[in-house]
């Protein structure tokens, strides 16, 4: 019994443990709020004060960091924005008279990004089915030489004693 107990809780897991059985502090989300709130001057100070390749690289993750929020900033800017359609012909286009409203564009960037997301949690969930493939005998089962000299056990039909490789379904 308790063999097969450590098999299913890895040892390191003592503080998850702790915490469902005792929950956390009752200020634990404020003082979780007031240190992030912190976390932004002190980087602030270490970029400051780093120098150096270390200055170099801390530097380096901040422009990234930048750069990522402007693009994100103005996607939600477009995602809001409606814009003309292009005025020049295009091949195969429907004209005025059969549209009963001006051309418009949506910007939906944002918005296939969110359903993209969203699809990849819901497959997070999904049950993996093995995918079935032929294996070929020599793959799946191999010879057993054991002993000092490393011959062939005469056990099988085949004149071999042989053993399964691993599972054979993925």
């Amino acid at each position: 019994m308790v063999l097969i107990e450590s098999l299913e809780n890895p040892q390191g897991d003592y503080i998850e443990l702790h915490k469902k059985r005792h929950g956390r502090r009752l200020d634990y989300e404020e003082r979780k709020r007031k240190k992030e709130a912190r976390q932004v001057h002190k980087r602030s100070k270490q970029a400051q004060n780093s120098i150096g390749i270390k200055g170099k690289m801390i530097a380096k993750k901040n422009y990234a960091e930048k750069a990522q929020m402007k693009k994100t900033l103005k996607m939600h800017e477009e995602s809001s924005s409606r814009r003309k359609a292009d005025e020049d012909v295009q091949e195969g286009a429907v004209p005025a008279y059969l549209l009963d409203r001006e051309n418009t564009t949506r910007a939906k960037v944002l918005s296939n990004t969110i359903k993209q997301k969203r699809k990849e949690k819901a497959g997070k969930w999904e049950v993996p089915l093995p995918k079935v493939r032929p294996v070929a005998e020599d793959e799946m089962f191999r010879v057993i030489r054991s002993g000092k000299r490393k011959s062939i056990k005469a056990v099988e039909e085949d004149g071999y004693e042989s053993y399964i490789c691993g599972t054979w379904f993925h």
